[in-house]
């Protein structure tokens, strides 16, 4: 597969059902997990994700590791998953280190009932961490890539502006073929362009 970046995704928090019925979304709707025109770039990005639904809430160091990009989630219906996300975010921050980008996800916006928590308290919990924010439903699939996507697009700005470093194994970041060529032609005089468009 020819892509430009490819970004390690992990997913924790206490929401189990999210994690089974993503699972069949991705094999359903994302059969090549490419995304393109992340953040209004020519890019093209291939999603390498990994999941996390232990009961126990305990997660090994390995599973954080290498890690560009985290969906924080909790269940919009249940009460003591919102409760639970500070140590999720307090073990991510640890374990992964300060360059994670964290998207927090409030699933089940499909209930008609919205439940324990509602959407300005999701927000605010966001605003207080600095995370980005997102209402998901993972049974209809709304938002869900979106969430992926908005993720990337922090990750990918952070490369622009070079806080985070690709050559760096540990931000979680791995360089298409394609594009790394190009940048090698680039440092000898080349006129092509790194981040151009893939396919």
């Amino acid at each position: 597969m020819c892509y430009a970046y490819q970004f390690k995704y992990i997913i924790i928090g206490d929401a189990g059902d999210f994690f089974s019925v993503l699972v069949l979304q991705i094999k359903k709707n994302w059969r090549s997990a490419v995304f393109d025109d992340i953040s209004s770039s020519c890019l093209q990005l291939f999603l390498s994700l990994e999941l996390c639904r232990e009961a126990s809430g305990s997660i090994t160091r390995s599973y954080y590791r290498g890690a560009a990009g985290a969906l924080l989630v909790y269940d919009i219906t249940r009460r003591e998953t919102f409760n639970h996300l500070t140590s999720w975010l307090e073990d991510a921050r640890e374990l992964a280190g300060a360059n994670l980008t964290i998207m927090l996800v409030g699933n089940k916006c499909d209930m008609p009932c919205r439940g324990a928590v509602g959407t300005e308290e999701g927000e605010q919990f966001a605003k207080n961490h600095g995370l980005i924010f997102m209402e998901t439903s993972a049974k209809t699939a709304q938002n869900v890539e979106e969430a992926f996507i908005n993720t990337a697009a922090v990750i990918y700005k952070k490369i622009q502006d070079g806080t985070l470093d690709v050559s760096n194994k540990s931000h979680g970041i791995e360089v298409g073929s394609e594009l790394a060529t190009s940048r090698k032609r680039g440092r000898k005089g080349s006129s092509s362009k790194a981040g151009g468009s893939y396919s």
